[in-house]
């Protein structure tokens, strides 16, 4: 072994992990990989916590591996890079969101669009090609290569940026991709969560209409009052929703648990897009007309390739947007995936990492 300060020296650090699928995060110590020539090594300072954390430490999608360490909306500071850094410099406020590798030879990945390799891999819950398994933000630190790590625009706090590595990016890429980003349009946000509400100030940043629609009322004066929504539906109302059938031209559909997609498709215009952004493991239904009737679009988008995060990270900082959180300590953390999956949060959670306490 070489002196401390070295990039050879193996780093332990501390992060809270689930053991089983109870979920429930409690401190684990572990080695972070050596920090090799093309890798940045990051303080976390800040980590987001997102619904998709809940489905991994709960084993929801049968592929969980323990012990796990999520967050992957992960803000920190660089304190070392390798020998062929080039993109960041010790001291960076940077930012890690979902995936921390890809094959880079196939079409996705020379397209620029990694997120779509099917060898990417996560942030947690995954295995590195050095054969070690990756491990989240709600950690003391990271190992992450230089191209899945991004710069967080001067000015912009931690706190307010950790929400968009992956509520941010998840509706600023379809809205890119398809086309969708000139003003005028009419769009809806189904469900008003973490992703939803970004979903709703990105979508009027860019000049749109937009209608929340919510399973209550309760969230009502949040939509218009603070978040900006022109109108705000309650998917219930079956004569309200008849006013807006055929108006409008996509809806970015969030909900995390099975739903019909019947209702909404009706509001769609001819050639109109329904885009799943809720990670569902049960079958989504629909009959046939419904979509060929309008020549209508059900799609699917998973958040964002790292040029896009970087194009939405300046969109907001330009239009200074800003995410609704609320910052907790790591010895809150459990409390807070149980408050999230009761839908109890205005809108995500952030855990301040750096001011926790991670040993227990």
């Amino acid at each position: 072994m070489q002196k401390m300060g070295s990039l050879e020296v193996e780093k332990e650090t501390t992060g809270w992990a689930a053991r089983d699928p109870s979920g429930i995060l409690s401190p684990y110590t572990y080695t972070l990989r050596n920090t090799g020539p093309e890798d940045v090594y990051v303080r976390v300072i800040c980590c987001g916590i997102c619904h998709t954390d809940i489905h991994q430490i709960k084993n929801d999608l049968g592929m969980s591996n323990y012990p796990m360490v999520p967050g992957h909306e992960v803000v920190g500071e660089v304190v070392e890079v390798g020998s062929e850094v080039t993109k960041f410099r010790v001291g960076d406020c940077v930012g890690v969101g979902v995936i921390v590798g890809c094959c880079k030879t196939c079409r996705p990945c020379k397209a620029d669009i990694e997120q779509y390799c099917n060898k990417k891999i996560w942030s947690y819950n995954d295995v590195y090609t050095d054969g070690r398994p990756t491990q989240g933000g709600f950690a003391g630190a990271m190992v992450v290569h230089q191209k899945f790590v991004v710069k967080i625009p001067d000015g912009m706090s931690a706190e307010q940026a950790a929400p968009l590595l992956c509520a941010g990016v998840t509706v600023y890429s379809p809205l890119n991709h398809f086309g969708l980003k000139e003003s005028g349009l009419r769009g809806a946000i189904l469900g008003l969560g973490g992703v939803g509400h970004m979903g709703v100030k990105i979508a009027k940043a860019m000049g749109h209409h937009v209608t929340v629609i919510s399973s209550s009322n309760k969230k009502r004066e949040e939509a218009i009052e603070h978040l900006g929504a022109d109108e705000y539906v309650v998917s219930s109302d079956s004569a309200r929703m008849q006013e807006f059938a055929d108006s409008i031209d996509y809806i970015i559909d969030t909900i995390p648990v099975f739903h019909p997609l019947e209702p909404y498709l009706s509001l769609l215009k001819v050639d109109g897009k329904l885009i799943l952004m809720g990670v569902i493991n049960t079958p989504l239904q629909f009959v046939s007309p419904m979509v060929m009737l309008g020549r209508k679009t059900i799609t699917g988008s998973f958040v964002g390739s790292i040029k896009e995060t970087e194009e939405m990270l300046e969109f907001c900082k330009e239009r200074e947007l800003t995410s609704t959180i609320e910052v907790v300590k790591m010895d809150y953390v459990n409390a807070a995936l149980e408050r999230l999956e009761k839908n109890d949060v205005r809108y995500r959670f952030v855990v301040d990492v750096a001011g926790s306490k991670l040993e227990q």
